[in-house]
């Protein structure tokens, strides 16, 4: 009788240590496809063109209180790639630009995440991934609580040509902006 208390008392005190640890890390999320936007601008001809991405999916681990614990693994599907113009979109999906036969997502996969310098504003590193391409960036989010999750929002800036999107195409900006407006609702 003994020994079953003291392996009772054991498998408790695991039990505890798990559900304890399991509470110090950050909460998951999905990204919401529908309800979320990821837009682009980039200057063709000295004119703005914009256009935007769907398809997003992937995981989102964030708490603000345990950033060290919070990360994203995000992507979005290239061939759904949209600038209200058919014939340029079609373009867009070409090996010269997207290639999305061969590269069907875009993803991006945090490597840190930090506090700003403002209520609700974050900074995060990762590595962006276009075309077989990774390239580290970094750039500034608001996280803002919704009753299921989190909205978070951002904007970057990257040089097409790093990630060898347009080749040579001198009519085309080297930089584009790209805006997130991301929802994510608790697993």
């Amino acid at each position: 009788m003994m020994k079953k208390q003291k392996t009772m008392k054991v498998l408790s005190f695991f039990i505890a240590i798990i559900l304890l640890s399991t509470s110090a890390f950050a909460q998951k999320y999905n990204p919401l496809d529908a309800e979320s936007t990821v837009q682009f601008v980039i200057k063709n001809f000295g004119i703005k063109v914009d256009g935007q991405l769907k398809g997003i999916k992937g995981s989102i681990s964030f708490d603000p209180s345990e950033l060290n614990n919070s990360n994203f693994n995000v992507s979005v599907n290239a061939n759904t790639i949209n600038t209200d113009n058919t014939a340029r979109d079609k373009h867009l999906k070409k090996a010269d630009y997207f290639n999305v036969a061969q590269f069907p997502l875009i993803s991006f996969v945090s490597s840190k995440i930090t506090k700003g310098n403002a209520a609700g504003l974050y900074k995060v590193a990762g590595n962006l991934t276009i075309k077989g391409t990774t390239k580290p960036i970094e750039f500034d989010f608001t996280a803002s609580p919704t009753n299921k999750g989190y909205q978070f929002k951002g904007l970057f800036t990257i040089n097409r040509r790093d990630f060898k999107v347009g080749g040579s195409s001198l009519p085309l900006s080297d930089n584009l902006t790209v805006q997130l407006d991301i929802i994510a609702n608790k697993n």
